[in-house]
């Protein structure tokens, strides 16, 4: 004779749910992993630009510059993702890259093109060029003296 309140048995969590748990959590699993290489990769090129010298010259330039504060407005900051490249080889680089820059009055674009060499970058191309107006501020010349007219004697 069997007893009435014989209790039943209940399957345990994993075994009533294997069939969708190992594929979701697999995947699921993958993709995480994946989606934090790529943001931590992300992190690590946005870290070498940002903390290039060319980068802080660059900015330092911006926000010293009367012509793009006039311009921009204060403060000038960084607005977005930057775009190109930069490389370092046994102590030499070279950088080719443009920063989003934005200030209270409008919107532009840093563009900067430089090679260190014996650890002193010089730079072929830093400017500013304004989104509103397309006007671009040479940040190369400023601080240059102009030419002294000569004189005819």
């Amino acid at each position: 004779m069997t007893d009435q309140n014989e209790l039943i048995q209940e399957k345990s969590w994993w075994k009533r749910n294997w069939k969708w748990a190992l594929p979701v959590g697999g995947c699921g699993g993958c993709l995480i992993i994946v989606i934090l290489f790529i943001g931590g990769v992300f992190a690590g090129v946005t870290t070498m630009f940002t903390s290039s010298t060319p980068y802080q010259e660059g900015l330092e330039k911006v926000n010293s510059n009367e012509q793009v504060v006039e311009l921009l407005g204060t403060p000038i900051e960084k607005d977005g993702i930057m775009q190109g490249s930069i490389n370092f080889n046994n102590g030499d680089g070279e950088a080719d890259f443009n920063i989003p820059i934005k200030g209270p009055k409008g919107e532009g674009r840093l563009y900067i093109v430089g090679e260190k060499r014996n650890d002193e970058w010089t730079y072929s191309e830093m400017e500013v060029r304004i989104d509103q107006n397309n006007e671009v501020i040479n940040l190369l010349n400023e601080g240059l003296d102009k030419p002294e007219e000569e004189e005819d004697f």
